[in-house]
């Protein structure tokens, strides 16, 4: 329909349901029954990983499932915003939260269906590869309230039965707040909420140093980039949800544990069996023809969660020693150990000062890469032939030994130490740059 001939209210109405459906465009419908038993992986690997929107999945029928489609290039295309304009966002909505607008449940799209019997084995959470448990949901956010402290993350669960899974909790905030409930006898409240507005996703990623409401950073991240602010909506057990997600469950976390793995991770290696927390789910909220976000670990949707949230940290520290015009986050690194940074020098030895600045931006990492301008950073050829063109390594690397590593890293030692590496790419302010220019 064209827009001409839409009503005011029509307008408005498209204008106010931006939501996760809005990253569903130029997405492949696979209409073939499909299995949430690995199959789905399958055909993504199969057909080298497009934007899928499965519509005929078998075990949960009237449900689809997208993957492939949370890229920090398809986020981009969706706000019509450069990825480095994109990183500048975030760190301003990270500096200036702001308060959602709770909105009644009449109005919310996420309240639009409620099972009648909580059952999540119908619901697509997917099985994807072999080596794992079983069925996992890896791209749901827990937004949890205990003690007057609001936290939403991610955190990967086993599907055990139709109304328990298994979560892993990471020792951050929401396993602070768990372990502090627990010393109390108590169970923490929860909603576990899958496939919200990527504004949503990209603030569950963040990590603060000190507690911090990631729902108004998503809150600001919704205004800059909708040009309003982020309904929630309170489920019945109190705890608020975006309200244009596709799924919303109120659950708790217990005072039991169970076993949790084995789990293929964002390094695509096997994270082992652990005992964790288990999760009960009291209901299961879901919009018309919802679509469950079914991730697949340790390819590019997770890659971007991993990264992105960590590029305006890194871009922050680095801007305080020279200019800072974007930072990418490898896939080879997996989204996390290895970045890109792009600066414009001022002087000699900015780039030296940019590796160790980048590095503690991003604690985790253990290789920078520091390049001009003119590269284009999300490219690894043209990363690579700036460092045969620019860099000389006996002068242009930094290592340092015995620092702290990432613990998604095999390769640290039993302690959790690690060497990082820095290479620095960049021209001198002074060089003749003629000579160094592709005209490729």
């Amino acid at each position: 329909m064209s827009l001409l001939l839409l009503t005011f209210k029509q307008i408005e109405q498209l204008v106010n349901n931006m939501s996760f459906r809005d990253l569903l465009h130029n997405v492949k419908n696979v209409e073939e029954r499909t299995s949430v038993i690995h199959e789905m992986l399958e055909y993504s690997i199969k057909n080298e990983n497009p934007p899928l929107l499965f519509t005929n999945v078998a075990e949960a029928e009237g449900h689809k499932s997208a993957m492939n489609v949370l890229t920090r290039e398809r986020i981009c295309k969706t706000f019509d915003i450069t990825p480095g304009e994109l990183i500048d966002i975030m760190a301003w909505a990270m500096k200036n939260p702001s308060e959602p607008i709770i909105i009644d449940e009449s109005e919310a799209s996420v309240l639009e269906n409620t099972q009648k019997e909580v059952n999540l084995e119908i619901i697509p959470i997917p099985w994807h590869y072999k080596e794992d448990k079983g069925r996992y949901q890896s791209a749901s956010v827990i937004i949890a309230e205990y003690g007057g402290i609001r936290n939403m993350s991610f955190h990967r669960q086993y599907l055990r039965d139709k109304n328990h899974t298994v979560s892993r909790f990471v020792p951050r905030h929401l396993r602070t707040m768990m372990e502090g409930a627990q010393e109390n006898g108590d169970e923490v409240p929860i909603a576990v909420v899958n496939a919200p507005d990527p504004v949503v996703l990209l603030a569950a990623a963040m990590s603060f140093n000190e507690p911090l409401d990631e729902l108004r950073v998503a809150s600001s991240l919704h205004q800059k980039l909708h040009g309003k602010p982020l309904k929630l909506v309170k489920l019945a057990n109190g705890i608020v949800v975006p309200a244009d997600a596709e799924y919303a469950m109120e659950a708790r976390i217990t005072l039991e544990i169970d076993d949790e793995g084995p789990y293929v991770d964002i390094t695509g290696t096997v994270d082992g069996i652990r005992q964790e927390p288990v999760i009960e789910y009291d209901a299961i909220h879901h919009r018309d023809e919802p679509i469950f976000h079914a991730l697949i670990q340790a390819e590019v949707e997770h890659r971007t969660l991993m990264g992105m949230p960590r590029a305006p940290t890194i871009k922050a520290a680095v801007s305080e020693v020279v200019p800072c015009t974007d930072v990418y986050l490898t896939d080879g690194g997996c989204g996390w150990l290895s970045s890109v940074v792009q600066i414009e020098p001022q002087k000699e030895g900015d780039g030296m000062k940019a590796i160790h600045a980048a590095l503690n931006g991003h604690k985790s990492m253990k290789q920078v890469i520091v390049v001009d301008k003119d590269i284009d950073i999300a490219n690894p050829s043209r990363v690579e032939w700036a460092l045969m063109t620019r860099w000389q390594p006996d002068k242009d690397t930094i290592i340092l030994s015995n620092q702290k590593g990432s613990s998604l890293d095999p390769s640290r030692s039993e302690e959790g130490f690690t060497s990082k590496i820095g290479m620095d790419a960049t021209l001198p302010p002074d060089v003749n740059r003629a000579e160094y220019e592709s005209v490729l």
